[in-house]
């Protein structure tokens, strides 16, 4: 006959199981978790234990743990930590009881099972890629009973200033382009000459066409009709560019190894535009 463990439902014994199923990189990083036999015979050995895992310290850490593990699945850029604690998907990344459920559901890991292992059954540390395909499907459930799907694509779509940490991060510069560019009433346009010239590159020493290039490209149907002719890749660059991207971090976020490769693609681009300019009796 199987025994039933009870326990109040705001004993922070529910999340021991949690605290097994971080993988070794994580765990190392939190001392009370590190420190957590692997075993229950050696856990219930000991009342000191006892009391550790009832402690504020044992529950802060074992949240922020889960919390590192739950935040990559939501879909947004860089690590918890980039964000405060103002950031809607911050607070849910905590939302600690919904874990505990959704890992006992979806993974069959809960207290019940936990206490029913052999005693002197050593724990191993669990492979981090099936920890977090695991929490993928976790919090991909999460979302749909929770209803949060909307939710999150607002906040993805609507971010606020608070939301971020004050570091010189890439999730926070890419805030900080869409916040401007979205947002403010005094948006500079930026010329298609303008847009692929550039000081740190040889693609100005290009020659210029007869006559004044940026008057040229003024007409937004020739423009656009100059655009169609790009590649998906090239018209990425083109627009990464304009909205203020560096060639090293165009390079970054198209997966070229080299900012080098961007000014051949941007020069390639440059050419075209003349080649059809000439070709379209401009």
């Amino acid at each position: 006959m199987s025994v039933i463990y009870r326990f109040p439902y705001d004993s922070p014994v529910r999340y021991l199981p949690l605290a097994y199923l971080l993988p070794y990189d994580l765990i190392s990083r939190f001392p009370t978790l590190r420190r957590l036999p692997r075993s229950m015979g050696a856990l219930n050995a000991s009342p000191e234990w006892g009391e550790v895992i009832l402690s504020q310290q044992f529950f802060s850490e074992i949240t922020d743990a889960v919390a590192s593990l739950v935040f990559p699945h939501f879909g947004f850029g860089g690590w918890k930590e980039h964000y405060t604690g103002y950031s809607p998907v911050w607070r849910l990344s905590y939302a600690l009881p919904l874990w505990a459920k959704g890992v006992e559901k979806v993974g069959e890991w809960g207290v019940q099972t936990l206490f029913r292992l052999p005693a002197d059954y050593i724990i191993p540390f669990p492979d981090p890629e099936k920890v977090r395909e695991l929490m993928k499907l976790v919090v991909a459930q999460t979302i749909e009973e929770q209803g949060w799907g909307p939710m999150l694509e607002v906040v993805r779509e609507m971010p606020c200033d608070e939301d971020f940490e004050k570091w010189d991060t890439n999730v926070r510069k890419d805030f900080l382009r869409k916040w401007y560019h979205t947002r403010s009433k005094r948006v500079q346009i930026v010329s298609l000459e303008e847009c692929m010239e550039d000081e740190d590159s040889n693609i100005h020493s290009l020659p210029d066409p007869k006559g004044d290039f940026t008057e040229q490209v003024e007409s937004e149907d020739f423009c656009q009709r100059f655009k169609a002719t790009l590649s998906q890749k090239d018209m990425a660059i083109l627009e990464l560019r304009v909205e203020g991207y560096t060639l090293e971090e165009i390079a970054d976020r198209l997966g070229y190894k080299t900012h080098s490769a961007v000014v051949k693609r941007m020069e390639a681009i440059k050419k075209r535009f003349l080649r059809y300019e000439q070709e379209s009796g401009r």
